[in-house]
């Protein structure tokens, strides 16, 4: 897929003409299709496949020891098979994503139990798996401070005179999702429309993505080209931006809209796992969109991070 952006984080960090250039390659990249394919992105090497090789250990225990942890779309724990349509964020009602999900998330509690209960639950860790809590702790610390680099060169790319999120993400509200999207040999015939991922955007700002390809993986939808398989590097991390960051832009960069094809007939045995991280503000950060020249959009109102959130992920969840 020609319209996703291959940026060098470490060419950025170099200062000077070479910065200027990224800048420039990421402001077109995500003005056609809301993602990059980024290197240079610090996350130390062999530590995303630590975290998917402890996960996978989860992932084969017996359905009745995970149900121990199970929760339901934005809890903390295994989010079983049937209980998510990412399609419904469009609208479309699809059938249940083929996948299950062990997800954790900001547990850096306020002390208001209001706010605390929504988005700072406490962690939950499988007894099973002890090794789990270490390597995604470290994982997520990883790629928070890489999707902070990345708000600052958005900025940057705009050529605003200072960062706006350097205020805004002091105690931010994230989640990490490991989807485990198991072989067809076991999920059986997909039903008509039914995907491991069906179509939509992410809700926050950044999304970083860290996957493993197969003949049922992901999908990148742009104007130009439609769907199209996304670009694959094992060097690289997948990048793409949420509805709160196409908002804040004034809508000059779309959210990166994609989806995770079924398991496919001519790879019956393919199981996948990937790490998605999604990156959002401090739950009251007040987003104030950009507007015309930068922002395409004008009269756009402020608005809360939290409470944007909220009608989105209310909308994919099932049961």
């Amino acid at each position: 897929m020609n319209a996703i952006a291959s940026i060098d984080l470490a060419r950025w960090r170099a200062g000077g003409p070479a910065a200027a250039e990224i800048e420039h390659e990421v402001d077109e990249g995500l003005r056609s299709a809301g993602f990059l394919l980024v290197y240079g992105h610090g996350v130390p090497e062999g530590l995303a496949g630590d975290v998917r090789a402890a996960a996978r250990r989860f992932f084969a225990l017996p359905a009745a020891v995970k149900e121990k942890y199970a929760v339901t779309v934005g809890g903390r724990g295994w989010i079983g098979p049937g209980k998510e349509a990412n399609g419904y964020a469009e609208g479309t009602r699809t059938p249940p994503d083929l996948k299950e999900t062990f997800a954790v998330g900001a547990d850096t509690a306020t002390g208001d139990r209001a706010v605390d209960d929504v988005w700072f639950l406490p962690n939950v860790w499988p007894d099973e798996v002890r090794e789990l809590r270490d390597l995604v702790t470290a994982y997520t610390a990883a790629v928070r401070t890489l999707s902070d680099e990345l708000l600052a060169l958005f900025a940057a790319a705009l050529h605003l005179p200072a960062n706006p999120f350097q205020n805004l993400a002091g105690r931010p509200t994230w989640t990490c999702n490991i989807n485990h999207y198991p072989p067809l040999t076991t999920v059986g015939t997909p039903e008509p429309g039914q995907f491991r991922i069906g179509p939509h955007t992410d809700f926050g700002t950044v999304t970083v993505l860290d996957r493993e390809p197969g003949a049922g993986g992901l999908q990148v939808y742009t104007e130009a080209e439609g769907w199209a398989g996304a670009p694959y590097d094992p060097a690289a991390l997948t990048v793409n931006i949420g509805d709160l960051l196409a908002y804040w832009s004034g809508q000059r960069w779309p959210s990166g809209r994609h989806r995770v094809l079924p398991p496919q007939a001519t790879a019956p045995e393919e199981d996948l796992v990937s790490l998605i991280y999604f990156y959002e503000l401090d739950h009251d950060a007040v987003v104030t969109p950009l507007t015309p020249p930068i922002g395409r959009v004008g009269n756009l109102p402020p608005v809360v991070s939290a409470e944007f959130l909220r009608v989105r992920l209310d909308a994919i969840t099932i049961g």
